[in-house]
């Protein structure tokens, strides 16, 4: 096991599993994560092997002898007529007959319905009673003669959800963890590889957990398909539900008019809406007058009682176009139906998740580590719900006085969720909840900027803020707006139109010293819009970067190369030296890819030399004309394409970016 995985099995032994293990015991059973792990917490929460493959084979049992299985569910009641009685795991949710005076069970895999189910149950279990919930029960089966006689009966029944959860424990064991170990084991805990995502990739998917620890948040995710956004709600936890948009109604959502039944906002902590946009829905327009009023005031009316409910709203869909075509020809928001294409309604929302910057979930995203029983975090992160931290912020940072009090409730609600996942134990440094604020406030200048966008009557907002201890003051932009200011480095009075840059001193003398910041996940960025104009005039490129040996790290110096031979005179020959490091693993693979572009490149008069350095650490671009380029993360600035299929790979201004700095030198 690697370091991290021994450390979670040694503060949350019991409590963690490992993440592969669902896959082998799921088979064919429709049935969500939690149900599994669940299981594999009672048998398998240990990293010891021999343990883990008994408890494998007993869970894979249990799956195999009381999971209902729809095509299975008529052997299934044969099995329980003939014992009498059977314990299965199925979906289960309960109706009050009026008409007999008795609650009423349905079964979704068995094909059940009006089973009769105590009162008792029900009074222990309320949240029976709202769209199902998955259960260990055991069935009963009394034959009689009698009349409208129903033989099926519900002898026992226990939701499948950890009892309780000890809060101050796990807050004590995460002052063992620092900040990205603990936000890896969160990674981790939800399925996911951690290697594979950036810090601000990894905030993205940790603000999908919001709404499970935050009341009343409402979240918003549009985005392309692929990259998992309504999975969490569906499979991470009972305490949240996931619908269909299409399928949402007055009476399932808030209350019914005719038999007076609290709707789902009653019973669970998070309803989600999956596939929320499509400009052509039909909606009930009384719905979203009704969900705007939750929205904003916690509470929905039926008559002349008003009912009050904590249940966050999440809403995700599917875009129709790429940002840059949304922020130039419409908005953001423009792929949701008309009715919820609503100025009002979309002001309700405390955070705008760009679901475009989430990569598509490939085999490799997946971990095999170990992570949380997710029904014990989906327990912990119920009982922080408790807990107001939206003012933590104010400790050390005070936002501007533009900021409306929905935007400020908003930003402070996001910033208090994440904190609470991230810093359970409170235990946190200015700059630590900068990130976290600078995030929040992203998320929420987005909903603003595009409702200004629909409607001018919203005023701009200066989102910005003061750093209590330093004074200094931070202004924040959104990932798109940076990247649409973008400009190419050269500068456009030296460029002719229709017309090649020239190659001039008049160029050279017009750059200045100076610092690019690159921002997790940013794109629009290549070499050329990066540093290209600094590269002119120059016939000797010194280049040091220690990590040149992998095939994408050799395609990338491979495309500088490219970007040399354009900038420089097609009749000048220049000098390009490689200064690397490698090991034995790597050196002669590296070797051989030299000596093929030693060859390669020669014919483009590129004169390509190499060594290898085992003490270098620095990362830049060393030339003749005056220039020197400090590169922060080296060549390397791009996260991993799809592969050879994506168009990223060849495109250097579609890939994303990981955060870095480049620096301009004049020597």
């Amino acid at each position: 096991m690697n370091a991290l995985n021994v450390k979670i099995n040694k503060h949350f032994a019991g409590k963690v599993v490992r993440k592969d293990l669902t896959k082998l015991v799921k088979g064919n059973a429709i049935v969500p994560t939690y149900v599994l792990e669940y299981l594999l917490g009672q048998y398998c929460a240990t990293d010891d092997e021999a343990t883990i493959e008994h408890g494998v084979e007993t869970v894979k049992n249990i799956i195999a002898k009381h999971f209902v299985h729809r095509d299975e569910s008529q052997i299934i009641k044969s099995t329980i007529r003939e014992k009498g009685s059977h314990r299965i795991i199925d979906k289960v949710a309960v109706q009050l007959n009026d008409r007999q005076d008795r609650y009423e069970a349905s079964f979704a895999n068995l094909g059940l319905n009006r089973v009769p189910i105590s009162d008792a149950l029900i009074k222990e279990h309320q949240k029976l009673l709202s769209s199902g919930v998955w259960c260990i029960l055991t069935l009963g089966y009394f034959p009689s003669e009698e009349r409208d006689h129903t033989p099926w009966m519900v002898e026992s029944l226990k939701p499948i959800q950890v009892s309780n959860v000890d809060i101050e424990e796990y807050k004590g064991a995460r002052k063992h963890f620092d900040k990205e170990e603990w936000m890896d084991v969160l990674l981790q805990s939800i399925g996911l590889n951690p290697e594979e995502f950036t810090f601000r990739s990894k905030l993205l998917q940790l603000t999908r957990l919001v709404p499970f620890v935050e009341n009343n948040y409402n979240l918003i995710e549009l985005g392309p398909k692929g990259t998992g956004k309504s999975h969490i709600y569906s499979e991470m936890s009972p305490h949240g539900i996931l619908i269909s948009g299409g399928e949402v109604s007055k009476a399932k959502l808030f209350v019914n008019n005719s038999s007076g039944d609290i709707g789902l906002v009653g019973y669970w902590d998070v309803v989600a809406y999956d596939e929320f946009a499509g400009k052509t829905k039909r909606v009930d327009r009384g719905l979203v007058d009704i969900m705007k009023n939750y929205m904003a005031n916690k509470s929905f009316s039926r008559g002349t009682q008003v009912y009050g409910a904590s249940a966050s709203m999440v809403f995700v869909g599917n875009t129709d176009h790429s940002v840059k075509y949304m922020l130039k020809h419409s908005d953001l928001f423009e792929a949701l139906p008309k009715d919820y294409y609503d100025t009002a309604f979309l002001d309700r929302m405390h955070g705008y998740l760009p679901g475009w910057e989430v990569q598509k979930l490939r085999n490799e995203m997946f971990t095999s580590q170990y992570g949380f029983i997710v029904d014990y975090l989906a327990e912990v992160l119920k009982n922080l719900r408790k807990e107001d931290r939206t003012h933590d912020y104010t400790k050390y940072f005070e936002l501007s006085s533009t900021i409306t009090t929905r935007d400020k409730t908003s930003i402070a609600k996001t910033f208090a969720g994440l904190i609470k996942i991230i810093y359970p134990d409170n235990d946190f440094t200015e700059a630590d909840a900068k990130e976290i604020l600078d995030f929040a406030i992203e998320n929420r200048k987005r909903v603003k900027d595009q409702l200004r966008k629909m409607d001018e009557t919203f005023e701009e907002v200066d989102f910005s803020y003061v750093s209590k201890t330093t004074g200094e003051n931070f202004s924040i932009l959104t990932l798109e707006e940076i990247e649409n200011e973008i400009k190419p480095s050269i500068p456009k009075s030296d460029v002719a139109e229709n017309s090649q840059p020239k190659k001039s001193e008049t160029i050279i003398l017009s750059l200045e010293p100076g610092q690019k910041i690159i921002r997790d996940n940013q794109s629009g960025i290549s070499y050329d819009n990066l540093f290209g104009a600094y590269l002119l005039n120059a016939t000797d490129f010194n280049i040091t970067d220690p990590y040149i040996r992998l095939p994408y790290q050799l395609r990338n110096f491979m495309e500088l190369a490219k970007l040399i031979s354009e900038k420089k005179d097609p009749e000048t020959e220049v000098k390009v030296h490689l200064v690397t490091s490698n090991n034995e693993d790597f050196i002669e693979n590296a070797k051989d890819a030299f000596e093929q572009m030693r060859y390669s490149l020669e014919s483009m008069g590129i004169i390509f030399s190499y060594e290898f350095d085992d003490f270098i650490h620095d990362r830049s671009i060393e030339m003749n004309n005056g220039w020197k380029v400090i590169l922060g993360r080296g060549l390397d600035i791009w996260q991993k394409t799809g592969g050879w299929y994506d168009i990223n790979e060849y495109i250097q201004e579609r890939r994303v970016c990981k955060a870095c700095e480049i620096t301009f030198l004049r020597y």
